[in-house]
C-alpha cells in the first residue's frame, strides 16, 4: 500500500520520478499544493472578473493587451477603475503559472523526464510562433497604426500559442504510460486559461459585448469545475472503475447537471441584462431583466429539489456520494438565499458577486459528486 500522505496518482508510476525513494512525498506534496492552488485561484479570478463588472471598471483599461494606447498598466487619469481591471488581468497571468507548473508536474512526475523536455519544446515552438506571428503583422499591417496592429497581432500570436499548447495536449495524453486522466485534466486547464486570455482581450475590443462577457464567465466557471475534478482523480486509486450507486441514482444525478446547467445560463442571461454591465455606456442585449430573474429561478428551485432528492437518498442507502452531496445541498441552498436577497434587495453589487462565486463553487460540488458515482474495482475483480 502507498504512503497515504501520497496522492494515488504518483504513489506508483512506473519510471517517473515517484516510482522508489523518498521522492515521491515530495512531488506528491508539490502537487497537491499546486493543485489546489490551481483551484482557488480559478475561483479567485472569478471574484476579481465579477467586480470588474459590478464596479463598472469593465473599460477600466481601454485597450488590449495594453491597458492605454501609450502604456501596459493604468495610468493615474484611469483611476480606481484602471487599477480594478489592471489587477485581474494580473490574475490571468497568476492563474496561467500555476496551470502550468501543474502541467510540467504531472508530465515529469508520470512520464519522465523525455515527456517534460518535448513538452517544452512545444511550449517554445508556440512562443516563436507568436513572435513570428508579431513579426508578419507587423509588416503586412505595418501602414496602420500601432493601436491596430496590436488590436489585430495580439489575438492572432495567443491563437499561435493556444494551438501549440492544443497540439502539447495531444501528445502527452497519446504517449503518457500511466494516469492519462491527469495529464489530460492539467492540459486542459492549461489551454483553458490561454483561451480565456482571448477571450477577455476580444471582450475589451469589442466593447463589453455581453454575450462574450456571459461566454467568459461560463468559461472560467468550466475550469472550476476541472481543477476540482483534477483534485478528485489525483487523490482516486488509479485503474478500472466501476458504478457505485443504482441505475435510477445516477441517471437523476445527471438530469440534475442539466438543471444547473440551464440555471446557471438563464442566471447568465439575467446578469447580462441588468444594471451591471461593466460600463455605463454598454449597450445591453435587450431581454427583459425582470422577467429572465423570475425564469432563473424556476430551474434553481427545481435544482434544489432534485439535490435534496439525492442526498436524503444517498444518506438512506449510505452510497458513495452522500457527504459530497450533503456539501452541495448546503451551497444551493445559500445559494438560493443570496439570490432571493438580492433581488429583494434590488441587486446589490457585493450580493451579485457573492453569487457569481456561489455559482462556481455549486458546479464544482456537483462535478465531484458526478466523480463518486463510481469506485475503483476492487483488486479480486
Amino acid at each position: 500500500m502507498p504512503d497515504t500522505k501520497i496522492p494515488a496518482a504518483i504513489a506508483k508510476t512506473g519510471d517517473g520520478p515517484g516510482a522508489t525513494g523518498t521522492r515521491p512525498a515530495v512531488w506528491g506534496r508539490a502537487l497537491r499544493i499546486l493543485a489546489w492552488l490551481s483551484f482557488v485561484t480559478e475561483t479567485i479570478i472569478i471574484g476579481t472578473g465579477g467586480a470588474v463588472r459590478l464596479t463598472g471598471s469593465g473599460l477600466g483599461c481601454s485597450e488590449w493587451p495594453l491597458c492605454t494606447p501609450e502604456s501596459l498598466v493604468p495610468t493615474p487619469e484611469q483611476g480606481i477603475h484602471g487599477i480594478i481591471e489592471f489587477g485581474n488581468r494580473m490574475m490571468t497571468g497568476v492563474v496561467g503559472i500555476i496551470a502550468l507548473a501543474v502541467v510540467l508536474l504531472v508530465v515529469s512526475t508520470l512520464g519522465g523526464r523525455r515527456h517534460l523536455v518535448r513538452a517544452l519544446w512545444f511550449a517554445l515552438a508556440g512562443i516563436i510562433g507568436a513572435i513570428v506571428v508579431n513579426i508578419v503583422a507587423s509588416i503586412l499591417l505595418g501602414y496602420l497604426a500601432a493601436a491596430i496592429f496590436l488590436k489585430l497581432a495580439s489575438p492572432l500570436a495567443i491563437g499561435v500559442l493556444l494551438i501549440a499548447v492544443i497540439a502539447a495536449a495531444v501528445y502527452s495524453v497519446r504517449t503518457t504510460p500511466a494516469r492519462r486522466d491527469l495529464v489530460a485534466l492539467a492540459w486542459i486547464v492549461l489551454a483553458g486559461v490561454v483561451a480565456q486570455a482571448l477571450v477577455g482581450g476580444i471582450t475589451v475590443l469589442t466593447g463589453l459585448n455581453p454575450f462574450i462577457v456571459g461566454f467568459h464567465y461560463t468559461s472560467s466557471l468550466l475550469l472550476v469545475c476541472v481543477t476540482a475534478a483534477f483534485l478528485v482523480r489525483l487523490y482516486a486509486a488509479p485503474g478500472p472503475r466501476e458504478r457505485a450507486v443504482p441505475t435510477w441514482f445516477a441517471i437523476l444525478s445527471h438530469v440534475t447537471g442539466l438543471v444547473l446547467a440551464v440555471t446557471i445560463v438563464f442566471g447568465v442571461l439575467t446578469t447580462g441584462s441588468g444594471p451591471h454591465s461593466g460600463d455605463a455606456d454598454v449597450f445591453r442585449h435587450g431581454f427583459d431583466a425582470t422577467v429572465l430573474a423570475h425564469v432563473h429561478s424556476w430551474p434553481g428551485y427545481i435544482l434544489a429539489g432534485l439535490v435534496l432528492v439525492l442526498t436524503i437518498a444517498a444518506w438512506s442507502l449510505r452510497l458513495e456520494p452522500r457527504r459530497w452531496l450533503l456539501v452541495l445541498v448546503i451551497a444551493i441552498a445559500v445559494q438560493v438565499g443570496v439570490g432571493v436577497l438580492q433581488a429583494r434587495e434590488g441587486l446589490p453589487p457585493l450580493l451579485v458577486g457573492i453569487h457569481m462565486v456561489l455559482a462556481s463553487l455549486s458546479a464544482a460540488a456537483y462535478t465531484v459528486v458526478v466523480l463518486h458515482l463510481k469506485r475503483p474495482v476492487a483488486a479480486e475483480d
